[in-house]
């Protein structure tokens, strides 16, 4: 069949072939009434857990609660500074600022897209007291130095681990190197709700008892609230959900592998810079992002061939107007500046064919054909 159209995710073609399960899982919490934690969470988060190798898993509302509620369980607070990349998604650095934390933006590595650890190394001041790595678009952080770096300085580490359900560092599960970590189950990650959901992992038995304690409105049992919680329980529906599919993650994580591997191949000399894997990592591809010249121009031209694609970032965190405040001017991260105005996210989904593929990369190759678009080197 001829390619016509290609979506930048396509969600309904990856439940498709086991809506029985899910249906039946739906069907189970309904019928039992077990809408607020108990025996779903429960298993969702023991088999997340097992999946990720992390000791404990902690079920909670959304991405961003993970976060936040990391940070708060290690006693990060007003008066702190929190080291994070200026290319993230914003809920990274509203989490430090949800706890009164001051976040302290460094640039990114320009292969990676990840944190420049030098970058971190020298915004370390005594008031850091932790750092964020975001693996970034399923890549992994360098992990090694960050630890180390932790180490020398006495900083915990949070690792946001949001787009890199399955990732490894050096064979180490993303979510498992920190002192915690955080997970979004929004629907078009790898791992994707019905709606919003997120988890924390942690090795620490006191951070995931805290955890536990302030996702249920600070109740270490019924109605004893030992601490000032919030409402940022996971729902046991979406557990449910989530706990059907985490079986076939593994599996959607190769063939996200695959299209990347051949998103490679064809893209290769077409003028476009794609994304490098580090020797360190086995990434998941959450993302594919390209660097382009006349990148909105590129956008407009798939559009008008039926071809979706995103930018992930158009604007840093210390461009946006909600973080004004911190004082930081154009300039002040030249990689992340200059990358933010190339990157281009093409269709990337399990279910994506090589027809797919190729149908986008001909219209990319035409593109830049067409415009005589000046390659990056």
């Amino acid at each position: 069949m001829t390619v016509t159209k290609v979506p930048f995710v396509d969600l309904k073609a990856q439940i498709e072939p086991f809506m029985d399960e899910i249906d039946k899982a739906i069907s189970n919490v309904v019928q039992n009434t077990a809408f607020i934690l108990g025996g779903n969470v429960s298993r969702f988060e023991e088999n997340f857990a097992a999946f990720t190798t992390a000791k404990y898993a902690i079920g909670v509302d959304n991405g961003t609660s993970a976060l936040e509620l990391a940070l708060r369980a290690l006693n990060i607070g007003p008066g702190d500074e929190v080291i994070t990349a200026a290319n993230t998604f914003i809920a990274t650095v509203l989490a430090i600022s949800y706890n009164g934390a001051t976040p302290i933006l460094v640039d990114c590595d320009p292969v990676t897209h990840t944190i420049d650890v030098e970058a971190a190394k020298k915004a370390i001041t005594p008031k850091t007291k932790a750092i964020i790595p975001v693996h970034l678009y399923g890549h992994p952080a360098d992990m090694d130095p960050i630890l180390e770096l932790a180490k020398q300085h006495n900083l915990v580490v949070v690792e946001d681990a949001c787009q890199a359900h399955g990732a490894t560092y050096k064979g180490r599960p993303a979510g498992t190197m920190g002192d915690a970590a955080a997970f979004s189950f929004y629907p078009a990650k790898n791992l994707g709700a019905f709606g919003d959901a997120g988890m924390v992992t942690t090795g620490d038995e006191q951070v995931a008892e805290t955890i536990r304690i302030l996702r249920n409105v600070g109740q270490s049992k019924k109605y004893h609230h030992d601490l000032l919680g919030y409402n940022h329980r996971i729902d046991s529906l979406q557990a449910a959900i989530l706990d059907v599919k985490l079986k076939h993650l593994a599996g959607w994580n190769e063939a996200r592998r695959k299209a990347a591997a051949l998103y490679n191949e064809l893209l290769a000399g077409s003028g476009v810079i794609v994304p490098e894997t580090a020797d360190y990592a086995v990434p998941v591809w959450h993302l594919y992002v390209i660097r382009v010249n006349q990148r909105d121009a590129l956008i407009d031209f798939l559009s008008e061939r039926n071809i979706g694609a995103g930018i992930h970032y158009p604007i840093p965190i210390h461009l946006q107007p909600a973080y004004a405040h911190l004082g930081l001017k154009a300039g002040a991260f030249p990689v992340t500046e200059t990358i933010a105005s190339q990157l281009v996210s093409l269709p990337m989904f399990e279910t994506i064919t090589a027809e797919q593929i190729e149908y986008v990369v001909d219209a990319v190759r035409e593109f830049m054909t067409a415009n005589d678009v000046e390659p990056l080197a």
